[in-house]
């Protein structure tokens, strides 16, 4: 970085500040080495990888140079209490217009919910109609789904902590363009450093293929672990497919129980229902 010229210099301090006022402070690059399976190689990915190196060692090289300004800390950096980080994050997306989603009907920002030093994660797609209008994530039909397959599990919804990969509603409940991921899913990332739990569960294909960047049916994405920024990750069906196909309530109880074990939790008899 110390060898480039100050046009290009300037250029990439430019750019890394416009990222840093989208709420996008972090960025990885993921070796080749650490494909996670060769059947996806050729995938192409949802958003940008998650693994070594950061950027800091271009923050550093920007830093020495007069010609650039800093690069701008997360807000909610050196903040102890979750709480408070997350109430800071928050803050920092606002009444937020960084997509065309403020544009086309949502209601309000639906942000998180639960215990902010959650052992435990689940990570949905969107906000559907009843979330935009409650500005909670999995309050309609699918999120009471949800909360039956948190109790299966010997947990309430006090006990975890649930968010989406985007935090506004899409018009007539859509999925979620790239675009939208790309810019909203910083604002995620954020959220589950701060929460730091042991174990993720994504839900749906949409918040799979987000956070890990690989482009694969739900079929092959289930039924394993991954590492996601050293936090461990499951994937399973979304509450709102289970609504429609029951039958799969079975495979997700197992992915469920997949978690339990991880995570040390007794195992119950019951399943979801």
């Amino acid at each position: 970085m110390a060898h480039l010229e100050p046009e290009i210099r300037k250029a990439v301090a430019a750019r890394l500040r416009y990222y840093n006022e989208m709420g996008i402070y972090d960025f990885y690059q993921r070796p080749a080495e650490q494909v996670l399976d060769q059947r996806f190689a050729a995938s192409t990915p949802l958003e940008e990888p998650e693994t070594m190196p950061r950027t800091k060692v271009v923050a550093a090289a920007l830093k020495e140079d007069s010609l650039a300004e800093p690069v701008i800390a997360r807000p909610e950096s050196g903040i102890s209490d979750p709480v408070e980080a997350l109430r800071v994050i928050r803050e920092d997306i606002g009444d937020c217009t960084r997509c065309r989603l403020h544009k086309q009907g949502r209601k309000q920002i639906v942000f998180g919910v639960g215990n902010p030093n959650a052992d435990l994660m689940f990570i949905g797609e969107a906000p559907g109609a009843d979330e935009d209008i409650q500005g909670e994530p999995f309050v309609g039909r699918a999120g009471q789904l949800l909360t039956n397959m948190i109790k299966a599990m010997g947990l309430g919804r006090e006990d975890v902590y649930i968010a989406n990969i985007i935090k506004c509603r899409p018009p007539g409940n859509r999925t979620p363009e790239r675009d939208e991921c790309e810019t909203c899913s910083p604002f995620l990332m954020r959220q589950i450093s701060v929460v730091a739990p042991k174990a993720i569960v994504a839900l749906g294909a949409v918040a799979a293929k987000t956070l890990l960047a690989i482009n694969a049916p739900m079929a092959e994405l289930r039924g394993r672990w991954y590492d996601f920024r050293g936090t461990k990750l499951a994937v399973t069906y979304h509450p709102a497919f289970l609504l429609r196909d029951p039958r799969q309530k079975k495979e997700t109880w197992k992915d469920l129980q997949m978690v339990m074990r991880e995570m040390g939790l007794p195992m119950p008899s019951k399943g979801v229902e």
